[in-house]
C-alpha cells in the first residue's frame, strides 16, 4: 500500500506537466519566492537587531558575511549538480535514480561540511584581519565567524536536501522548514542579543548562536522530510546504500564544478569588493552593509525565478521536450523582468525609510538610502542574469554563468570599484556604480548564450 501511494505521488508529479504553463511556473516559483523573500526579511530583522548595538556591531557582522559565503561556495557544485540531476531523473520518470542522487548528496555534504566547519573555526582570526577589521570590531567579528562556521555542516546538509527537493519540483516543502527556522532565529536573536527571558546578554555572539542553532533545526526538519514523512516523492531509508557511487558523484560534479568555481570567483570577488569599501571607515561600511542587506529583497525574487527555470528546464529536458524547456525559460524571464522593474520603483520611492529601520545615525541612513537608489538601476539586468542562468543550469550548461560571473565581478566589482573608490575618490557611490556595471555585464553574457540555443545539447553531451 505504501509503494502504491508513492507511485501515485510520482504520477501526479509527472502529470503536472500537463498544467497550463503559467500554472506550472507558479506552482514552483511561488513557494521558492516566499521562502527566499521571507528568509531575506528575517535576515533584515536580524541585522536591524544587531544594528541597535551600534554601527560597529553592523560592521562586525558584515565583515564576516562574504568570507563565510566563500566557504559555502564549495557546496555549490553539489547543490547545482543535485538539482539538475534530480530534475532530469524526475522528468524521465526514474525516481529511484533521483533518490540515489539525493543519498550521494547527503554523504558528500556531511563529509565536506565537517571539514569546512573545522577550517572556518581555525582561520577566523586570519580572515577578519584580512578583511580590514579595525580594533573596535575585530573581537566581535572573530567570535561571530567562529560560531557561525561551527554550524556550517548543518547548513551544508540542509542546502543539499533543499537542492534535491527543488529538482523534484517540491519547492513548497523547503519553504516551510526554512521559513520556520528563520522565524526561530529571530526569536533567538531577541533573547540572546539583548538578554531577555532570563537568557544572558551576548550581543553579537548571541546573534551567531541563534543563527547556528536555527540552521541545525532546519537540517533536522529536512532530514525528517526525507526519512520520516510521506510528503515528498523522494523517500530515503537508513538501510539504503550510502557508499559513494562513482558514476553518480562524477555526474554531480561534472555539472556542478563550474557552478562551484563560479561561486568561488563570485564570493572571492565580493570579499575584495567588501575590503575596498571597508577602507572607507566604519560608518561607510555600515551603510554599505545595510544596502547589501536590503538588496536581498531584489535578489530573492530573481533567485526564485532562477530556481523555477532550473527545475522546469531540467524536467522538460529529462522528458526530451526541448521546445517546452525553451518556452518555460522565456516566460519565466519575462515575468522576472516585470517583477524586477516593480522592485526598482519601490527601492527608489522608499529607500530612506527602509534604511532608517536599521540605524538611528542620520549619516549612515542617508548613505544607505543613496545606495538603494543606485541599486534600483541594476534590477532589470539582475533579473535577466539570474533567471536565464537558472535555465542554463537546468540544461547542465553551467560554464557560461561561470564566464559571466568571472567577467562581471572581477572586472567591475574588483578592479573598477577599486579605481572608483581609491583612485577617483568617489567613495561609496563609486563602489555601487561598479555594482550596476557588473550586473549588466553578467546579464549580457548569459543572455547571448541563451539566445545561441547551444545549451539545448548539453544534456546529451553529459549523458
Amino acid at each position: 500500500m505504501k509503494e502504491l501511494s508513492f507511485k501515485q505521488r510520482l504520477q501526479q508529479k509527472l502529470a503536472s506537466h500537463s498544467h497550463p504553463m503559467w500554472r506550472k511556473i507558479a506552482i514552483i516559483t511561488l513557494p521558492a519566492f516566499v521562502e527566499l523573500v521571507m528568509s531575506t526579511l528575517f535576515g533584515m530583522v536580524d541585522m536591524v537587531m544587531v544594528g541597535r548595538l551600534g554601527p560597529a556591531a553592523i560592521t562586525a557582522v558584515g565583515l564576516t558575511n562574504q568570507p563565510f559565503m566563500l566557504l559555502l561556495s564549495i557546496f555549490a557544485a553539489v547543490n547545482i549538480g543535485t538539482t539538475t540531476l534530480v530534475a532530469w531523473q524526475i522528468g524521465a520518470g526514474r525516481p529511484e535514480e533521483a533518490q540515489r542522487v539525493t543519498r550521494q548528496t547527503l554523504v558528500i555534504g556531511l563529509l565536506l561540511g565537517t571539514v569546512i566547519s573545522g577550517l572556518g573555526v581555525l582561520v577566523a582570526p586570519v580572515i577578519v584581519r584580512f578583511m580590514g577589521a579595525g580594533p573596535d570590531v575585530i573581537g566581535n567579528s572573530t567570535i561571530y565567524f567562529q560560531i557561525v562556521a561551527a554550524g556550517l555542516v548543518f547548513q551544508a546538509l540542509n542546502m543539499g536536501i533543499t537542492a534535491a527537493l527543488r529538482g523534484a519540483g517540491e519547492t513548497k516543502i523547503p519553504m516551510f522548514y526554512n521559513v520556520g527556522s528563520n522565524l526561530f532565529n529571530v526569536f533567538g536573536n531577541y533573547v540572546l542579543i539583548y538578554g531577555k527571558l532570563g537568557f544572558p546578554q551576548w550581543g553579537v555572539a548571541g546573534a551567531a548562536v541563534s543563527t547556528s542553532f536555527s540552521r541545525f533545526l532546519a537540517c533536522l526538519a529536512g532530514l525528517y522530510v526525507l526519512y520520516g514523512s510521506r510528503h515528498s516523492i523522494i523517500q530515503l531509508k537508513p538501510g539504503d546504500d550510502y557508499r559513494l557511487h562513482r558514476p553518480t558523484v562524477k555526474k554531480i560534479f561534472d555539472i556542478g564544478l563550474p557552478a562551484a568555481l563560479e561561486q568561488f570567483i563570485l564570493q572571492s570577488g565580493l570579499m575584495l569588493f567588501a575590503k575596498t569599501v571597508s577602507g572607507l571607515g566604519t560608518l561607510s561600511f555600515a551603510a554599505h552593509q545595510i544596502g547589501l542587506n536590503i538588496s536581498g529583497l531584489s535578489f530573492a525574487p530573481s533567485m526564485a525565478f532562477g530556481v523555477a527555470s532550473t527545475t522546469l528546464v531540467g524536467q522538460s529536458l529529462g522528458a526530451d521536450n526541448v521546445e517546452q524547456a525553451e518556452r518555460y525559460a522565456n516566460v519565466v524571464h519575462k515575468i522576472a523582468l516585470v517583477v524586477g522593474a516593480i522592485n526598482g520603483l519601490l527601492f527608489i520611492l522608499f529607500s530612506h525609510p527602509m534604511a532608517r529601520l536599521y540605524t538611528a545615525d542620520p549619516a549612515v541612513a542617508g548613505a544607505a538610502g543613496t545606495v538603494l537608489k543606485i541599486l534600483a538601476l541594476s534590477l532589470p539586468g539582475q533579473s535577466t542574469q539570474l533567471s536565464l542562468a537558472g535555465a542554463l543550469r537546468g540544461a547542465g550548461d553551467t560554464m557560461y554563468p561561470l564566464y559571466a560571473s568571472a567577467t562581471g565581478i572581477w572586472i567591475f566589482r574588483v578592479v573598477v570599484a577599486f579605481i572608483f573608490v581609491r583612485i577617483f575618490h568617489w567613495g561609496l557611490i563609486g563602489a555601487w556604480v561598479a555594482f550596476v556595471l557588473d550586473q549588466y555585464t553578467r546579464s549580457a553574457v548569459v543572455y547571448l548564450r541563451f539566445r545561441s540555443g547551444k545549451w539545448k545539447y548539453t544534456k546529451a553531451r553529459l549523458g
